[in-house]
């Protein structure tokens, strides 16, 4: 984690320098999210040892209940966190969903090691689906607004294409794919780490000091995002039966800190960006000390 976080503080060096941000990090932006992270999850499993098929299932499975019991945390708990109606579905979505693409998928092949990557990759089909479905509905209010639907668009982008074609070769135990395919996927892939957290770096350096330091409903919120939720679906899922690794692939993914998608959806939909904006970073900088935490707790 502090290798991470020192690439973070590189990111935000060189956003207040100039170097990034802006049209450049929306550029990048972009990259990461179509080229480099989908390349990132097929190479996973192209290591030259395929990831465990039989992890798949109750991956998906696992995935499927957390965000059953998140879902309820998130039209639940907002009410009590925050004395503003107006804040609720941010609060909501900031506990729900965590920053799987950026930092999930770093922290994972850091922790795991590179062909865990698949497994978060299982994980985040369903991250990805709620986060255009629910995620949507928590930003804009149970209404909604025009435009504001599912987009069936979403479960053929590249981040999602390349999760099924990689659960396809893991499932059909492809391991003869030539080195002229996987290496540039690989060399692609390994962009992904720096460029996500530079980009991290870059827009926190864009933030006041007000809204970097937050307030109590933040730290609150982050609390539960970063710590009581992941430990509460710990627990129920070794309940439930579930593995240790899954459970803890899982855990470590919930644990991320909140999803870079809410200040996404808040723009397009013309809410507010100041709460998300505070929690995102809040929970991004505590990230550092508690996901090595959760880790030498459980693992």
């Amino acid at each position: 984690m502090l290798t991470l976080f020192a690439i973070v503080i590189v990111g935000y060096v060189a956003g207040k320098l100039g170097y990034l941000g802006g049209d450049f990090d929306r550029q990048l932006s972009s990259v990461v999210i179509n080229i480099t992270c989908p390349a990132l999850i097929l190479s996973s499993a192209m290591t030259g040892e395929l990831p465990d098929r039989q992890y798949i299932l109750p991956l998906l499975l696992i995935s499927v209940i957390t965000y059953a019991v998140l879902t309820l945390f998130a039209f639940r708990l907002p009410r009590y966190l925050t004395g503003n109606p107006a804040d609720e579905g941010i609060i909501g979505f900031a506990l729900m969903f965590g920053n799987v693409g950026f930092m999930g998928y770093p922290v994972v092949a850091s922790i795991f090691g590179h062909e865990a990557v698949f497994y978060a990759a299982v994980l985040n089909v369903v991250n990805t689906f709620t986060v255009f479905t629910i995620g949507t509905i928590l930003i804009t209010g149970r209404n909604g607004v025009e435009g504001s639907r599912f987009q069936k668009k979403v479960l053929y982008s590249t981040p999602m294409i390349a999760a099924y074609l990689t659960m396809l070769i893991v499932a059909l135990r492809i391991d003869n794919i030539p080195g002229f395919v996987s290496q540039p996927l690989t060399m692609i892939g390994n962009i992904t780490v720096p460029a996500a957290l530079l980009i991290i770096g870059s827009s926190m350096s864009h933030l006041s000091l007000r809204t970097m330091f937050g307030n109590a409903t933040v730290y609150t919120t982050a609390l539960l995002r970063l710590v009581v939720l992941p430990l509460g679906m710990y627990y129920l899922c070794r309940m439930l039966g579930f593995s240790e690794f899954v459970v803890c692939i899982n855990t470590v993914v919930i644990a991320m800190p909140v999803a870079t998608y809410g200040t996404i959806l808040c723009l397009k939909y013309e809410k507010d960006t100041t709460v998300m904006t505070e929690v995102t970073f809040i929970t991004t900088l505590l990230s550092m000390l508690t996901i090595p935490m959760l880790v030498a707790f459980f693992m």
